[in-house]
């Protein structure tokens, strides 16, 4: 599970555009690991297990860590390094889940901040665990799973034994909110802090900045296709 910056966030630099200024951001739970954890609930409840929340960070995101927990996850585990990048993020859960003999392992496609849809990929390389990648459905039944992923123009139905490694689309479930009586549960539910496993970053961060600011709107009388053909031809050379 990785927290992100609340998509209404005002996104500022510091330190000469090098860093992300995280004074006043408020942190969620990704989305799509928020959808995650909810279809791991959905297949506990119904065929029994438990879920882990496993989460690379630092103290600042045990609230999100707990939001988890109250969501209705059993337990939760947080490493306790910097989530520098995804490589030292596979690589630090990896180590970590080497030896627990977990069934799934479910992650997002990809967090909303740097959208780098890596960590699923690697952390089933390090596993040496099949991955399915983008799952818009996901059933289990015994020791074999039917997966739906997006694909290029449709969508492809997979078969894959237990275990393996999923990153989960848009459409594999609807998150879950917290309900009260989860929320007070969270209070009582372990939260596992462990010490990194001595993963390292693979690349760093040169330079951010904004995107260009919209231009201006150029308006087009709906009965003149003429001028707007023009220019998507001569201006816009689109056409």
């Amino acid at each position: 599970m990785s927290v992100v910056p609340d998509t209404t966030t005002k996104v500022t630099f510091t330190d000469n555009n090098t860093k992300f200024n995280t004074a006043g951001v408020q942190y969620i739970i990704n989305p799509y690991d928020e959808m995650s954890l909810t279809r791991a609930l959905e297949l506990t409840e119904a065929q029994g297990g438990t879920v882990t929340v496993i989460h690379v960070g630092l103290a600042d995101s045990e609230p999100s860590v707990r939001k988890a927990l109250a969501i209705g996850a059993h337990e939760a585990v947080r490493i306790n390094a910097e989530a520098s990048d995804a490589t030292l993020v596979a690589k630090e859960i990896a180590n970590w889940a080497a030896d627990k003999e977990f069934d799934l392992i479910l992650t997002g496609r990809e967090s909303i901040d740097y959208n780098g849809g890596m960590t699923g990929g690697l952390l089933a390389a390090h596993l040496g665990l099949p991955f399915v990648n983008v799952v818009s459905k996901l059933d289990i039944n015994g020791g074999e799973a039917t997966a739906v992923r997006d694909i290029d123009g449709g969508k492809e139905t997979v078969q894959v034994m237990l275990p393996f490694v999923a990153s989960a689309q848009k459409d594999l479930t609807e998150p879950r909110i917290p309900n009260m009586r989860g929320i007070m549960a969270a209070r009582s539910k372990p939260l596992t802090v462990v010490d990194p496993g001595g993963a390292s970053a693979k690349g760093q961060h040169q330079s951010y900045e904004m995107p260009p600011a919209k231009g201006a709107v150029q308006l087009i009388e709906p009965d003149n296709a003429a001028e707007l053909i023009s220019i998507l031809h001569n201006e816009a050379k689109v056409i």
